[in-house]
């Protein structure tokens, strides 16, 4: 199975997906890295593990539709079989779902419903709520709203700050995102045998 890593930052969870197809906990290759970022760390991560990477600037592109069908390109062109949103920042439009049907995953830094959106972690943490965590789910067209495929808890503690649950929350995403993603490839397999 073929994976392309979407990712818009540093790329800590692109990495962690990275080694587990390395060690051979995911049974995928990582094909490609698609990055709306130019100077993003995620491309000097992508690079230092070999890992093709294409950059763009959405903003340059007539339509969203015009971006998504040059990244689709890019992701035949590559026999993408599975797409991967790790720290994404963008929505998914019609072009990719259409083309991805059930094929694009998304971490997500709480425990949805509760905190969709750019500032997950922050949110939960202003709301003095007792606990948080990560999503994973299958994207569809709205923010965060597809159907959920593992969540994990994370305690938010008194001596927290926001930084501290950062850190909580991406040790979480890194252990469960390799994970749920050895699921979808085993399932996907199982359809296609």
């Amino acid at each position: 199975m073929r994976l392309a890593v979407f990712a818009s930052g540093n790329g800590s969870n692109f990495e962690a997906v990275a080694q587990s197809i390395q060690k051979g906990e995911v049974d995928g290759e990582l094909a490609l890295l698609v990055c709306d970022q130019p100077g993003a760390f995620v491309l000097t991560r992508a690079e230092k593990l070999g890992v093709p990477a294409v950059t763009f600037t959405p903003k340059t592109f007539e339509s969203k539709a015009d971006y998504e069908r040059e990244v689709l390109a890019h992701l035949e062109e590559a026999k993408v079989d599975l797409i991967v949103l790790a720290g994404y920042m963008r929505i998914v439009g019609k072009t990719l779902l259409k083309a991805y049907p059930e094929r694009i995953i998304n971490i997500h830094p709480s425990l949805l419903p509760s905190y969709p959106g750019r500032q997950g972690i922050v949110d939960a943490f202003m709301d003095k709520v007792e606990q948080t965590g990560v999503t994973v789910h299958l994207v569809d067209e709205g923010v965060d709203t597809g159907p959920v495929l593992a969540q994990e808890t994370v305690a938010i503690e008194p001596d927290d700050t926001i930084d501290s649950l950062e850190r909580k929350i991406h040790a979480v995403e890194h252990e469960l995102f390799p994970k749920v993603i050895q699921k979808v490839i085993k399932k996907l397999q199982k359809e296609h045998v």
